[in-house]
């Protein structure tokens, strides 16, 4: 297999870079609604909690350079069972992560679509993001030199989008003043300052979901490359998020923001520069969602194929391709995509939840994986070190966070547990699969042994009983029948009679010469027939009623197993004196 070229910092930076810089589509609104007008504090508090995980990151990956993010950080440092639990958990975020992007860059194209009605929209966006995601699984298929050039292309797009209604923006409030953010501050703020930045804060760490994905792609990454990425990461999440916030408050009045959320930034291009604008912004996040359904696949890759070679997962789902995918973990997660999309019907409100929970969750892990790595593997080389009470205050941002949403949205959790347990069940009997294999067989013995020893008995006894039946011996009794007539006999008693034991008698009277040619015969019959033993006996005596019963009686073989050949005119007895004696031949 030829070597697989590493990504460099642009082409590292733009696949995870389009997950966490299309948060500025949805993130901005939401701290509007949650932190009113300190909306842009919020998220650049949101900001200055990423530069502390820049660190954590840092640290974990430097000093353990695998694929797997926060599983391989908890990998190394406690259980296997404690990593799969953040195995399960970033599995769950990537693909609530791939089916919400996929589905609002649908949804956000069908703008474009003629107006068509409502159930036959929601149809058709559920179709075209399939084909979105089928399209992404196969251009992951290719290989990772592939998507990170579609990455590249989509993420220079969406940074030059940006800064476009950045500029165009700043000229608006050139032209128009700054009375609309005045308005906007003028405003009362229900429960205070505080409520609104815990709320506004919890909302907007939304905007960096999409981070962690470098850790899950690292071995891809040459030498150096990661932690340009966590850098250029935090700076495109620190400038755009905050600004996108503080221009839309600055043109658009708060009670405006709720109601256009899912396409504020297109507003504010319609707004500050016409419809170009919001067209762009709208093409723009068709594009950038697309990416971020790309950064799950590439992600979820890098993390699905470390937990196989830790043997959670089937080894079968190893086999890679010429270009080095392992395309049989990225055609499972495009089904997986797929299942919830269709079992959700399309209505993606519930996956938010599970989104929303996994995602900080994974966060949190992270930082507990460090302050492990730093327990356990004091001695271990790392590039850098995050300082103890920047984790723990990383750590307490994010639990602020999982407690602000929870406040917010109770149903998440319950959301969150329907499909986080089935996963994680699934995850801990493949981890756990030689034991539950041990305790099924224990259970099918306990159940099936008496059964087992009942066939072995009846085994036995039939076994016993077709002895018993094919160790009865038969006689023949012959005098001069050739070769011919004795080979009959063994096809007739071979075919019809359950024996393995034959008994050959010539009668001869006194002075009464034996065929040298019948005991050559008979040797060439016991060759030929080798499940009957057949045994030759000689003697002297007179053939007939009296003989057959005596030698019946001295060998215990009923008269009825004793044969002879149809005998002549001359034969000085009828069949019925013989005492039932039968005829074969």
């Amino acid at each position: 297999m030829k070597q697989i070229k590493k990504l460099n910092e642009l082409a590292a930076t733009a696949i995870c870079g389009n997950d966490i810089s299309s948060s500025c589509l949805y993130v901005s609104a939401l701290a509007i609604i949650y932190a009113r007008q300190y909306a842009w504090l919020a998220l650049l508090i949101v900001a200055g909690v990423l530069f502390l995980f820049r660190k954590i990151y840092g640290e974990v990956v430097g000093a353990l350079p695998l694929n797997g993010g926060a599983y391989n950080a908890l990998l190394n440092t406690t259980r296997k069972s404690t990593a799969s639990l953040a195995a399960s958990l970033t599995l769950l975020s990537y693909m609530a992560t791939a089916v919400i992007s996929g589905s609002e860059a649908m949804h956000y194209m069908s703008s474009f679509w003629p107006v068509i009605p409502k159930e036959t929209l929601e149809t058709l966006v559920m179709i075209t993001t399939i084909v979105l995601l089928a399209i992404f699984m196969g251009l992951t298929i290719l290989g990772i030199g592939e998507s990170a050039k579609v990455a590249i292309w989509i993420f220079i797009f969406h940074l030059g989008s940006l800064t476009l209604l950045t500029l165009v923006c700043g000229g608006f409030l050139i032209r128009n003043g700054v009375g609309v953010l005045l308005e906007n501050y003028s405003l009362p703020v229900e429960g205070g300052i505080q409520k609104a930045l815990f709320f506004g804060f919890a909302a907007a760490m939304l905007g960096i979901s999409g981070f962690e994905s470098s850790a899950n792609f690292v071995e891809e990454q040459a030498d150096g490359v990661f932690p340009k990425t966590l850098r250029n990461m935090w700076v495109v999440v620190s400038i755009f998020n905050p600004l996108m916030a503080f221009l839309a408050l600055s043109i658009i009045p708060i009670g405006d923001v709720e109601g256009n959320q899912n396409a504020l930034l297109a507003l504010m291009g319609n707004k500050a520069g016409g419809s170009w604008l919001s067209l762009l912004i709208s093409i723009d996040a068709v594009l950038v969602l697309s990416g971020a359904v790309l950064t799950s696949f590439v992600g979820v890759s890098g993390l699905l194929e470390r937990m196989t070679l830790d043997r959670i997962l089937p080894n079968f789902l190893l086999k890679k391709n010429k270009r080095g995918s392992a395309y049989r973990i990225i055609i499972m997660f495009f089904l997986l995509c797929v299942s919830i999309l269709l079992i959700t019907n399309g209505e993606l409100g519930a996956l938010a939840g599970v989104y929303t929970i996994s995602f900080l969750l994974v966060m949190g892990l992270f930082g507990l994986g460090n302050i492990l790595l730093k327990i356990k593997r004091k001695k271990l080389p790392r590039p850098e070190r995050a300082a103890p009470p920047a984790i723990l205050l990383a750590i307490t941002g994010v639990i602020i966070a999982i407690a602000g949403n929870a406040i917010m949205k109770p149903e998440y959790l319950g959301i969150f547990l329907e499909y986080f347990i089935p996963t994680f069940l699934v995850i801990t009997v493949m981890l756990n699969r030689t034991v539950l294999l041990r305790g099924l067989l224990q259970v099918i013995k306990y159940f099936f042994e008496p059964i087992q020893k009942f066939v072995k008995t009846a085994n036995r006894g039939i076994l016993k009983v077709i002895d018993d039946i094919n160790s009865q011996e038969f006689v023949f009794f012959t005098n001069e029948d050739d070769m011919a007539v004795l080979n009959s006999v063994m096809l007739y008693i071979s075919r019809n009679e359950h024996t393995r034991k034959l008994k050959i008698v010539t009668v001869l009277e006194k002075d009464n010469p034996l065929s040298k040619r019948l005991k050559s015969d008979i040797e060439v019959l016991d060759r030929a027939y080798p499940e009957i033993d057949i045994e030759y006996i000689e003697m002297e005596g007179i053939f007939g009623p009296e003989l057959i019963q005596n030698l019946s009686q001295k060998w215990k073989i009923p008269v009825n197993f004793m044969f002879i050949g149809s005998p002549s005119d001359h034969f000085p007895y009828r069949i019925e004196q013989l005492g039932g004696v039968r005829l074969i031949i």
